[in-house]
């Protein structure tokens, strides 16, 4: 007999050995407010036919949770693809990226239908496997075995990724007489998915997600057609040098082209660079109605400051001075800082910002006054003045850095044709395979970690644990106003990930497995192993990753 602790129910019970997680479920009665898609057992995520063998802490999960909804993605798209396969055989699909809250997916085939009718016949037949309830089955063999099950299949995709992997063994799933590849657990059958959608979108659609909210609904779509157009754009280049996916970059970093991966990605980033600031002299040189402020915003470790500054030598290239203003410096001081349900402070909040006082002082510089800037003292929790002045001449654009910056309220008193808006985001443009998407927030997770942990601000569990309500402020806050931007930026590069790994393994190594923030440090290792790691030494100082290994030319306030 095994003793199982449940994290829910807070309880201890005997339970036989071998036992699975769908069984304990009746043992324990939960009572819960939405269905149960998956657990973490001591602190690592399980599927619901996992085995138990030991003693163990169990918690059981449902959609709000995000690992859960990592499981239910996953499993949708592996039914969205065997739809796929019953209808077209032979047409190719690419879950490619989020966007408007679900999936973005091409495909790419030879039948005489019309995408509305493709997307409509792939949804009826997603919901008759979905209500004959089509079991999912694993298969763990060797890593040779699985390789020449997709050779027979022709897919190069997975058969790319599992030949870079360095593993011996590797696990395949089925869903009656379709293969696949998924790097995560999957719910045990396909009853689990009744909330989802599939919607025309551009030259596509959309397989859409519940609200992890309220899973028992859609979550609301959004018209993103600036965010779809980064993404296409990055993918237009990918294409053109043949790496679509994390195989096809492994193959490359083997073939000894890594250097080359991260000149050419430098080089494509200072281009779009290039293009915005000559952008903004076009409208800066506009005798009517010059351009005097940029606004550039972006969520947390987009690289917001080092585009920033790189941004400011490209106004400099084109003869224009550059007066950059960023909104931290107009935070209230910390006792006014509005505060959360449960007591801590809001730091996101748009009101933790005197946007007030930042607009008036803007108006004040755009009618030719010299204004003292304040500086906000991060250890005090105090707005200071030292002496810092700032004055906006013929010859100058004010850059305004911030979450913030481009949320109306900000600069509503400012005319719309002296201002431009620029957003930066992180959208990793690659995925692991035709199927299985890499989500932009796991890219500036990695980012933070990296960051705060050399700068002795957080350890990788301090990091983990904030990262929840960063990114449920982000929604709030950030997501919003994107869309309103002039230009986007992509501060993502190709083989970040990549890079990445070297700094990121030995810092989640320190995240201790009796903490809950073990789980996303035990995932986000698991995930880096699918790169082959590459040697930071050829990422140039002027770098936006700098900006979170280190060694960059550029000085940050600390």
């Amino acid at each position: 007999m095994l003793k199982i602790f449940c994290k829910n129910t807070g309880e201890t019970k005997d339970v036989q050995d071998g036992c699975t997680l769908l069984e304990l479920l009746d043992i324990f009665h939960l009572n819960n407010a939405y269905p149960i898609i998956s657990a973490k057992i001591n602190n690592v995520s399980q599927g619901l036919k996992f085995r138990l063998y030991h003693n163990r802490d169990v918690e059981f999960l449902d959609l709000r949770d995000a690992s859960a909804m990592r499981v239910y993605t996953r499993s949708l798209s592996f039914v969205l693809c065997k739809a796929v396969h019953d209808l077209y055989r032979g047409t190719k699909i690419h879950i490619e990226h989020p966007v408007s809250n679900g999936l973005f997916c091409s495909i790419e085939t030879t039948s005489s239908d019309d995408l509305d009718t493709i997307v409509c016949n792939l949804q009826h037949r997603m919901r008759e496997i979905i209500s004959n309830k089509m079991p999912f089955h694993r298969h763990e063999v060797h890593m040779e075995e699985a390789i020449e099950l997709f050779r027979e299949r022709k897919v190069e995709d997975k058969i790319k990724l599992l030949e870079t992997s360095g593993k011996v063994y590797t696990d395949y799933y089925t869903l009656d007489d379709f293969v696949d590849y998924y790097y995560g657990r999957l719910v045990p059958d396909a009853g689990y998915l009744n909330v989802f959608g599939l919607e025309r979108y551009a030259n596509g659609f959309i397989l859409q997600l519940p609200d992890h909210n309220n899973p028992t609904r859609l979550a609301d779509p959004m018209n993103q057609p600036r965010t779809l157009e980064m993404f296409t754009e990055a993918r237009k280049w990918n294409n053109i040098m043949h790496l679509r996916t994390v195989g096809d970059v492994n193959h490359a970093c083997l073939d000894g082209k890594a250097s080359e991966l991260i000149q050419v990605s430098e080089a494509l980033q200072e281009k779009k660079i290039v293009q915005i600031a000559e952008e903004i002299s076009r409208r800066h040189g506009d005798k009517k109605n010059p351009l005097k402020v940029v606004l550039i915003s972006g969520p947390s470790s987009s690289g917001k400051t080092t585009f920033c500054k790189r941004i400011s030598i490209q106004l400099m290239a084109c003869g224009i001075t550059p007066i950059s203003m960023s909104t931290d410096d107009y935070f209230v001081n910390r006792l006014d800082t509005p505060l959360l349900p449960d007591g801590r402070f809001d730091f996101d909040n748009f009101d933790t910002v005197d946007h007030e006082m930042l607009q008036q002082d803007v108006i004040k510089m755009l009618e030719g006054e010299e204004i003292e800037v304040p500086e906000y003292n991060f250890r005090t929790g105090k707005r200071e003045f030292n002496g810092k002045k700032m004055k906006l001449d013929d010859n100058s654009v004010l850059l305004i850095e911030g979450i913030h910056a481009l949320n109306p309220l900000l600069t509503n008193k400012i005319e719309d044709n002296k201002k431009f808006r620029i957003f930066i985001s992180t959208l990793t443009c690659i995925s692991l395979d035709d199927h299985n998407v890499i989500p932009p927030t796991d890219n500036r997770l990695l980012r933070r970690i990296v960051r705060d942990y050399n700068k002795g601000a957080f350890s990788a569990r301090d990091t983990i644990s904030q990262w929840p309500s960063v990114c449920e402020a982000e929604e709030k806050w950030i997501k919003p106003y994107q869309e309103s931007a002039d230009m986007m930026f992509n501060s993502a590069l190709l083989i970040e990930l990549a890079v990445l790994r070297n700094h990121a393994e030995p810092i989640l190594a320190t995240v201790p497995k009796n903490c809950p923030e073990y789980a996303e440090a035990h995932r986000l290792f698991r995930f880096l192993n699918y790169f082959i790691p590459v040697s930071d030494k050829e990422v140039p100082p002027t770098s936006l990753l700098r900006e979170f290994l280190g060694g960059s030319s550029f000085t940050y306030r600390v």
